[in-house]
């Protein structure tokens, strides 16, 4: 049986990002785990439940009335699937700050920790998704212990999966801690072109004030961030006027935004049981 660990924000991930795939990996029998930054239950954004929101930049509802009851469905308190993620704080060591008094044993004991995740990755999952929506840029895009867990799936080259936002998490992974060139160096990959991002800025759901926390700007011009991150060999591919766009180019794959959701997780299940090592390039 093929198991599949999932990434969620809890700032707002957006519901068919995780539900297309899901759906498909339910179907497939899949074992699917779910993991987020302090363990708490991950939240869906408001507007992917609502079958009247009209994306700006795209000029057109984007979300269908039975996206918008799976999503409702899997965010009803009753419904336990996402009540109890795996707590990634909990899960992988801190990394100690060089100024440490004791950072040398400190160090030597985050190391030691990480072999132990490693060892529990290799024994027990196939692939790893990471689901966007605007709450990764506050919670996992940046976060040293998201970095740590995907590099765990790369050292050991099983398949990395990442939608829109998601897909900053790879551009600011590094490939070692020798290696400072962010893991998607030299490769294809597509995710929020700048024509998608909002101009009147970014918004994150905050749980605490029951509301949207919103920014000014968008908050990460991901296409600029993803052209830096794949480097003069690589390629980002925006793909904008076209219905779908996911890149393949292994270990990764990447969907753009929310309509590339389903495809994302297809190609996915491509990768792990039909080998498939490159699509859209």
């Amino acid at each position: 049986m093929r198991s599949i660990l999932i990434v969620l924000s809890e700032w707002g991930y957006w519901g068919e990002e995780l539900m297309a795939p899901l759906d498909l990996f339910d179907g497939a029998n899949y074992r699917v785990d779910f993991v987020t930054p302090l363990g708490k239950r991950p939240l869906a954004l408001p507007v992917s439940m609502d079958p009247t929101f009209a994306d700006p930049p795209l000029g057109k509802v984007v979300v269908s009335p039975e996206m918008a009851d799976r999503v409702r469905f899997i965010e009803d308190p009753k419904n336990a699937r996402l009540a109890h993620p795996k707590n990634l704080t909990e899960w992988f060591p801190a990394n100690p700050y060089p100024s440490s008094p004791n950072y040398l044993r400190e160090r030597e004991e985050y190391f030691r920790q990480l072999d132990e995740r490693k060892d529990e990755i290799a024994d027990k999952y196939d692939a790893l998704l990471l689901v966007g929506g605007s709450g990764p840029l506050m919670d996992m895009a940046n976060n040293f212990r998201v970095k740590d867990l995907i590099r765990c799936f790369y050292e050991l080259d099983k398949p990395i999966a990442a939608e829109c936002y998601g897909v900053a998490c790879l551009a600011f992974t590094n490939i070692s801690e020798d290696d400072g060139r962010p893991i998607i160096y030299g490769k294809h990959v597509t995710g929020h072109p700048r024509p998608y991002d909002y101009a009147e800025g970014s918004a994150f759901w905050d749980r605490e004030r029951n509301n949207y926390l919103e920014t000014r700007f968008p908050t990460i011009p991901l296409q600029l961030v993803l052209e830096l991150a794949v480097g003069p060999e690589g390629r980002f591919h925006g793909n904008v006027g076209k219905e779908v766009s996911v890149i393949v180019d292994y270990p990764f794959i990447t969907g753009r935004s929310t309509g590339d959701s389903e495809m994302t997780g297809r190609k996915l299940m491509e990768v792990l049981d039909l080998d498939l090592r490159r699509y859209g390039w």
